[in-house]
């Protein structure tokens, strides 16, 4: 398949471009960009670059505040309530999970939930902000992310949707004209289809594990279980509420939970033991011999590592082409480079 490739700072230096020329501060432009392109590298496409027309259309329309910083409205030693002040996602995310990991090494776990929030982009990177502070991270907005530090900068870092797939990879094989698998989502009247319009004009996601059956109400519980510790403790919108999505007729409001755990604070050789438990997985005997055992985190730290061997993200031409002719719309002239095609 042929790619565009594009250096990582190229394609940051875009996105803030993107968003300043609607109105976002410097340092929420860069909050948003670093989210997008840490999604890109780590093989996210469907959460990175091709999710940056949202964010602009969100502030243009002014359903997303470009004024204000989060703000505390509630605080005890190890929890707080912070309201989001309608910002950008990553502005809310960034600043909760710091407040979240300030508790932590203080009485050795931060809870903080946030309300009146927007779409943060990838839940892991928020989580993987823990592991510099040798901490375990929680959080979800619907997805589920947990991440844990072992030894010598291993990690197990889980990044999930409670549905089969984020909608956002619906949408990236719609906008590439590709069909998606089977079990990924289903059309207006409940029934599984491998047409991504059909799942986008009425129809929706398919919970973890499908039918009931095949353990379908697994993920449905996990997605419940999410809805709770985000939009009910929070207090922000939650289950039918939550506006429908990519429709602003009215603000976002919603919840996200962040949780910052001190492993100090607990049984002491944590890392050396989540080092022996990665080890122990990653050593099985694999049913394809030619396709290892993993751990979570494991396939986004070999995306990054060829991303860096290859000098930058490849995109998908149609993918850049889409969000050059919107970036000159909104009057950015500084576009994403198209002259280095290759083959991957």
């Amino acid at each position: 398949m042929n790619r565009c490739l594009i250096s990582q700072m190229e394609v940051q230096g875009f996105i803030e471009r993107c968003l300043a020329a609607v109105g976002a501060k410097p340092h929420h432009a860069r909050s948003l960009a670093e989210v997008l392109v840490e999604g890109d590298c780590r093989g996210h496409y469907s959460h990175g670059l091709n999710r940056m027309d949202m964010y602009v259309k969100d502030i243009q329309t002014g359903i997303c505040a470009v004024d204000g910083e989060p703000v505390v409205e509630k605080e005890s030693a190890a929890t707080a309530l912070v309201d989001g002040k309608n910002l950008l996602g990553p502005v809310v995310g960034n600043f909760c999970m710091n407040l979240a990991i300030a508790k932590a090494k203080e009485v050795g776990i931060g809870w903080v939930v946030a309300h009146g929030s927007n779409h943060f982009g990838i839940a892991g990177y928020y989580a993987m902000q823990a592991l510099k502070e040798n901490m375990i991270r929680t959080l979800g907005t619907n997805p589920l992310s947990i991440a844990a530090p072992a030894k010598d900068g291993d990690s197990f870092v889980l990044d999930t949707a409670t549905s089969t797939v984020a909608l956002g990879k619906v949408e990236l094989n719609d906008r590439r004209g590709d069909p998606i698998p089977d079990g990924w989502g289903c059309d207006p009247h409940g029934k599984i289809t491998t047409d991504p319009k059909r799942v986008l004009t009425g129809g929706g996601l398919v919970p973890i594990g499908g039918s009931e059956a095949t353990g379908g109400y697994k993920g449905y519980g996990l997605g419940m279980m999410v809805e709770v510790f985000c939009g009910i403790l929070a207090g922000a919108q939650y289950s039918k509420y939550v506006r429908t999505w990519k429709v602003t007729d009215r603000v976002a409001n919603l919840g996200q939970c962040f949780v910052a755990v001190n492993p100090d604070n607990f049984a002491p050789g944590f890392n050396e033991r989540m080092s022996d438990l990665l080890s122990i997985q990653r050593d099985q005997n694999p049913a394809d011999p030619g396709s290892p055992v993993l751990a979570a985190g494991d396939p986004e730290r070999m995306n990054m590592k060829k991303c860096e061997e290859m000098g930058g993200i490849p995109y998908h031409i149609n993918v850049i082409k889409y969000m050059n002719e919107y970036a000159q719309k909104i009057g950015v002239n500084q576009l994403l480079p198209c002259d280095k095609m290759i083959s991957v």
